[in-house]
């Protein structure tokens, strides 16, 4: 059997790599490194059984605002996979660096009889729209409901609808959610989490002034 090399422990100049080239794990390692910071779906679903389920997925984002859609992917059938298929509603709590501690336990392997809610000492809320409790320690939720699921690889991407949104007012400010007071947690590689760290802003370049700016610029150099 053929040895694929891993990764050395220094590069002598810049890596040039097909992901064949390379075990899966030691591929992945590199894309969670670079794809960063991710943010965290922390996921609540219910089994046919009625056990509810929390679990973090960092393969998460925002995909479309009108109407709002979201989409995770899990790389294995567990207990959210397997309870989107029974009952295609979740909700995702927003991580915050004053949970992740208990956002950590969830990602544990428990068996699927097992409550996360009560492992965690978290309190699981009634909904607005589905069927499904909220992390009440969350200071926000987006409530969803299951419109496609798609093989991708060895995963599954799972796209929800958001039907209703949840916003605590200690992190409203001025019309808007300020990122600093919700502080979220950010997924790095391996075991790595960060804090969101400076929050700058960049106006959006216009056309019609780069436009301007090129005339003007050629005008002088003339």
């Amino acid at each position: 059997m053929t040895t694929r090399p891993g990764p050395p422990a220094e590069l002598p100049g810049p890596l040039e790599l097909a992901p064949a080239d390379w075990s899966v794990g030691d591929v992945y390692h590199v894309l969670t490194a670079l794809v960063v910071p991710r943010p965290i779906a922390w996921v609540s679903t219910v089994g046919a059984d009625g056990v509810p389920n929390v679990a973090p997925h960092s393969y998460f984002n925002l995909v479309s605002h009108d109407p709002p859609h979201v989409a995770f992917s899990t790389t294995a059938v567990r207990d959210t996979l397997t309870n989107l298929r029974a009952r295609p509603e979740f909700v995702v709590n927003v991580v915050t660096m004053d949970l992740v501690e208990p956002m950590n336990l969830t990602s544990a392997d428990f068996p699927p009889e097992q409550d996360e809610f009560r492992w965690a000492g978290l309190t699981a809320v009634e909904s607005r729209t589905v069927g499904v409790p909220r992390v009440g320690e969350a200071k926000a939720h987006l409530e969803c409901r299951v419109v496609h699921e798609l093989a991708v690889g060895t995963a599954t991407l799972v796209i929800g609808e958001v039907l209703h949104l949840h916003v605590d007012p200690e992190v409203w400010r001025d019309g808007r959610v300020d990122p600093r007071l919700l502080d979220p947690v950010c997924r790095l590689a391996g075991s790595g989490y960060a804090a969101l760290g400076d929050v700058f802003r960049l106006d959006r370049p216009r056309w019609t002034d780069l436009e301007r700016q090129e005339a003007d610029a050629r005008r002088n150099q003339g």
